[in-house]
């Protein structure tokens, strides 16, 4: 790694993040400069927040929305005042590799994004459903529901993508035109998820339902102001490195493991399924 090449004063290269694989900042430093290219095109310009690790993913992590102490002043920061705080918030921009490999020296392994952009954040530009198994309910079961999901979604003339969550399971978003409102998006995915309920057994979509052993939940709430989503490409806390990868639809069938999907494996994808995606913008009024 040549520090030359960037704004970023470097600490702790050597500190080990995952234990369990012996992965080190320097690497996860790496993973991220490899997986730029993909993951800066979907998380520009969006107020994002972090999970750090500073003593690696077995300790205690910590939830983060204000930039640190210490901030670049080349790093760009939007403020908006915190209704739960009750004060002003300055959210980290990553809008370049200097303010990504940033993050990652800070050891921010998690880095999550709302679904809307800092000039309209009432304006959504993706509608998530997010698919979450239910214990005894496992990975198998969540591509079964995301299938049904396709299956729905391509009826209604609409071109969905998807990837996995980097745990258990599944993000799939469509990409929509900037003038729907989070009511008028997470209404949406509420009515396809009472949908699938009704037509598969082992789907609920109701929030009082979340916890349903096994059974699949089809969180419609993410689609909220405030609510976030880890970003394509990010890592996650697990022991096994795991990233949320975005997936060829054909890619989505039984057998696939999340944790073959790592910072190792991940780099060596040729394709990227999410390439355009904000370029293939849709409208909500289904046909």
């Amino acid at each position: 790694m040549n520090e030359r090449l960037t704004k970023v004063n470097f600490s702790n290269l050597d500190k080990v993040i995952f234990p369990k694989l012996k992965i080190t900042k320097a690497q996860v430093i790496e993973y991220y400069i490899k997986v730029a290219p993909r993951l800066l095109e979907v998380v520009a310009d969006r107020a994002i927040v972090l999970t750090r690790y500073p003593d690696g993913v077995d300790a205690q992590g910590f939830y983060a929305k204000d930039m640190p102490k210490g901030t670049p002043s080349w790093v760009r920061t939007k403020t908006f005042y915190s209704d739960s705080a009750e004060r002003n918030v300055n959210y980290i921009i990553v809008n370049d590799l200097d303010t990504l490999i940033w993050l990652a020296n800070l050891a921010a392994i998690e880095i999550h994004m709302p679904l809307s952009r800092v000039d309209a954040r009432e304006k959504p530009d993706f509608v998530l459903f997010d698919i979450d198994p239910e214990p005894p309910a496992g990975f198998d079961d969540a591509i079964a529901v995301a299938l049904l999901l396709k299956e729905k979604l391509d009826q209604l003339g609409l071109q969905p993508y998807i990837k996995t969550s980097g745990k258990k399971g599944f993000h799939i978003v469509i990409p929509i035109v900037r003038e729907y409102t989070y009511g008028r998006t997470r209404e949406f995915a509420h009515v396809i998820g009472q949908f699938l309920a009704r037509e598969s057994e082992i789907v609920v979509s109701e929030f009082s339902e979340t916890k349903t052993p096994n059974k699949v939940f089809m969180d419609y709430t993410q689609n909220s102001h405030g609510k976030t989503m880890v970003v394509p490409y990010g890592l996650r806390a697990t022991p096994d490195a795991t990233a949320s990868t975005p997936l060829d639809w054909k890619e989505v069938n039984k057998g696939l493991k999340p944790e073959s999907l790592s910072l190792f494996s991940v780099v060596k994808r040729e394709k990227d399924p999410w390439k355009g995606i904000l370029e293939n913008r849709q409208k909500l009024e289904v046909r």
